[in-house]
């Protein structure tokens, strides 16, 4: 199951935000988004759980929870819609 983490502080790495998330099952990867020109983070990014019960409880666990002074937005991810109306 993958997870979109939003509201990440600017701080966080990847490691991080797997850490955060292993406490609920195994983390298989975890990625932040960061802006191609600067290389900055966006604020959000995606963990991917093993089992659909681990991502469940990490969902349950870590939606609003606190993380280096921010609350996290934690729900499934969703899949991308080709939006070919903005170009």
């Amino acid at each position: 199951m993958t997870l979109y983490v939003g509201n990440i502080a600017f701080g966080l790495s990847s490691e991080e935000l797997a850490q955060v998330f292993a406490e609920y099952g195994e983390v298989k990867s975890s990625s932040i988004v960061s802006d191609r020109e600067t290389g900055r983070s966006r604020g959000f990014g995606f963990v991917e759980m093993t089992t659909d019960a681990a991502g469940n409880a990490a969902i349950e666990g870590t939606n609003g929870a606190l993380v280096k002074g921010r609350n996290l937005r934690v729900n499934e991810a969703r899949e991308r819609e080709n939006n070919f109306s903005n170009r």
